[in-house]
């Protein structure tokens, strides 16, 4: 099975599986569930059918834009290929690449349509990850108006970003959440850390950012174990953190008024906001990890 399917009505399957053959894709003959089984297990989905089927059949199946499959629709005339879903995400890119078949691409996004940049296609394009999608709204609309710059941060650094700044960092999977005692040593950070990937069957090279409170900012042993790991320390905002609703409960919503520390900061910036790992105490290192 590839990342790719085409569903198509049977009208148009034949010639449909001759563009599945041309993009190495999957096809399948339209049919009740076939969009609930295509949000399941591909990336893109290509429909061959009106826009108005398409999103009819995909509506009850969406949950987050960002890990949606992108769905892109081919008129059954085999004329236009329109991202409807996840443009930024690889819909463009996919219609765009159908073009070589023959179709028109037909683009909406509005950064797209007047030949700039997003942060999305600026992360694709490097290999990065979106920290905090969140602020992409905000920053994307900057690029419309002319008004943002790239600042690249090469060497070990501590950046303080607002909501409106958009944070890139090298691909990942998961987001491994910190709480500590104030003045734990950089090793015993080090040593939790470790034993958390480890119980948690994860390496730590798939690892995309650490993430912590704002009362840790200043942490000098949290700060020094993941300039050590060569890793990213996010200090998570306590309005993001009381945002969220962890499966653990703590002692910092009576002491701090959070609702947590590791698997609160973790889960803001999560992907998934699936819980690999409850938080687990290592001494007076907390830990947890969330995809």
């Amino acid at each position: 099975m590839t990342d790719t399917v085409i569903i198509s009505l049977e009208t148009t399957a034949a010639r449909a599986q001759e563009l599945a053959d041309g993009i190495d894709a999957d096809l399948v003959v339209y049919s009740k569930g076939a969009f609930g089984r295509a949000f399941e297990c591909y990336n893109t989905i290509i429909a061959v059918m009106s826009t108005g089927i398409a999103i009819r059949s995909a509506t009850p199946h969406l949950h987050d834009k960002w890990t949606d499959p992108c769905l892109v629709v081919v008129s059954p005339d085999f004329r236009y290929a329109i991202p409807v879903l996840g443009g930024h995400h690889g819909g463009n890119a996919m219609a765009k690449r159908l073009e070589e078949f023959g179709l028109h691409p037909v683009i909406t996004t509005a950064t797209e349509t007047r030949h700039l940049p997003s942060v999305e296609s600026t992360a694709a394009e490097r290999g990065l990850e979106i920290i905090n999608k969140d602020s992409t709204r905000t920053v994307n609309a900057g690029i419309l108006d002319g008004k943002v710059a790239i600042h690249l941060i090469a060497s070990s650094a501590i950046a303080i970003a607002s909501p409106g700044v958009s944070v890139l960092l090298k691909k990942g999977e998961y987001i491994v959440g910190i709480g500590c005692r104030r003045g734990t040593k950089k090793e015993e950070i080090l040593h939790a850390l470790a034993s958390a990937c480890a119980d948690a069957g994860i390496a730590r090279e798939y690892v995309l950012a650490y993430a912590t409170a704002e009362i840790k900012k200043d942490e000098a042993g949290l700060i020094q174990a993941v300039r050590e790991l060569n890793g990213n320390l996010i200090v998570v905002d306590d309005a993001f953190i009381r945002a969220e609703h962890p499966p653990s409960p703590s002692r910092a919503l009576d002491k701090l008024g959070l609702p947590g520390v590791a698997e609160p900061a973790a889960l803001a910036l999560s992907k998934r906001k699936e819980i690999i790992m409850k938080k687990q105490a290592y001494g007076g290192v907390t830990v947890a990890i969330i995809r």
